[in-house]
């Protein structure tokens, strides 16, 4: 295994108050990612294990069922070619990293709990199981997480999983980390934006609206861009009525809460970011995509979401900022309706591996960074 040291340090982009023991490593070493490999019923551990083989020079430690992850690497062993052939190895903590390994969360599942698209009571639990363990792993090196998609029915429902008000990876894994606050972000070649709410219903997202929270959305972004390589982000920040409100005829949220945030967050970043807001959400995407900003920041879910999967589906990347370890996941859902049939992209998967290397990485000194404004 590579030399390490380990120290008392934040992982990037985590929240810089919040403290984690974590193993650090010279830049000629690659920190693994830990992959969470979601439901075993859906395209999960197909694409998990397909990405991890396929990518070159990112060891990952896939985290799930053993026979369920063996039967994923034969499914798409002839796609791979020789990667796909050998089976995949037990994780051996303090061991030299191979490529690929995997680590066994839980006892086996049974045949009936692994049907491919056809989640059951066990299986509900499983994959909350595989979340816990890949978090704990990851979380005690201080290595970066991926995740792959999990069902929020299948693991509310199930009375062994015991989480009925899990609504996501995002909000149980702030709740787990015991991070102050944590923020949704999409991140594509084209188009990044953060979430100032996220599985809230549409009808309390109002409520759900605070100076605060859009701050810290607009922080997050920022932090984010400027370790994606841009010194000084360009930022826009939707409004949350149509037409920004249209002079409080359409709503008074842009006055009360929008305008406030990013005042504050334009005096706290001064020349460090350019702030412009609130912005009709429309315009905002549109310039965004335009190359105008570098970001944007949306009010609730479907205002990020729609314009997200309409350029960039299936290569952008979800993004949990505020945590103190990096953590990334695919923007697709589970795939019961072609699982089993090796025909999932994992193109996803592997942008999300590769952002969470990328993230966790340390920081190029100061005079290696890029200087003036990144195009």
């Amino acid at each position: 295994m590579p030399r390490t040291r380990t120290t008392k340090a934040t992982s990037s982009p985590g929240n810089p108050r919040r403290r984690a023991a974590r193993t650090e490593q010279t830049p000629s070493e690659q920190r693994p990612v830990v992959i969470s490999t979601g439901c075993p019923a859906g395209i999960g551990p197909e694409v998990a294990v397909s990405a991890a083989l396929r990518l070159r020079g990112v060891p990952c430690v896939l985290v799930g069922d053993g026979p369920t992850l063996e039967r994923a690497r034969e499914l798409v062993a002839d796609r791979l070619g020789a990667r796909g052939r050998k089976p995949l190895v037990p994780f051996v903590p303090g061991a030299r990293l191979p490529p690929v390994s995997y680590v066994q969360a839980g006892p086996p599942l049974r045949a009936k709990d692994r049907r491919f698209g056809k989640p059951s009571e066990r299986s509900g639990a499983a994959q909350l199981a595989y979340l816990e363990e890949a978090f704990r792993l990851a979380r005690s090196q201080g290595w970066p997480l991926a995740t792959a998609p999990v069902s929020k029915e299948a693991i509310a429902g199930s009375a062994e999983a015991n989480c009925p008000d899990f609504r996501g990876h995002t909000e149980w894994l702030e709740a787990q980390d015991g991070a102050d606050h944590s923020v949704m972000c999409f991140a594509a070649p084209r188009l990044v934006t953060s979430l100032v709410t996220t599985h809230v219903p549409l009808a309390q997202v109002p409520a759900a609206l605070t100076v605060e929270g859009v701050s810290h959305a607009i922080a997050e972004l920022v932090g984010l861009l400027q370790r994606l390589g841009k010194p000084k982000p360009r930022v826009t920040v939707c409004s949350l009525n149509p037409h920004a409100g249209e002079g409080e005829l359409l709503g008074s949220e842009e006055r009360r809460v929008i305008a406030p945030a990013v005042a504050a967050c334009r005096e706290r970043f001064r020349r460090r970011a350019e702030l412009v807001g609130p912005m009709g959400a429309e315009t905002a995407y549109r310039k965004a995509y335009a190359g105008v900003f570098d970001g944007v920041v949306a009010m609730y879910h479907d205002q990020a979401t729609i314009p997200m999967k309409l350029v960039a589906f299936g290569e952008a990347v979800n993004v949990t900022l505020g945590l103190s370890i990096v953590r990334t996941s695919v923007d697709h859902g589970t795939g019961y309706d072609i699982a089993g049939r090796a025909t999932a992209d994992d193109r996803g998967m592997a942008a999300a591996i590769l952002l969470a290397a990328r993230l966790a990485a340390p920081a190029p000194p100061a005079h290696a960074r890029p200087r003036g404004r990144a195009r």
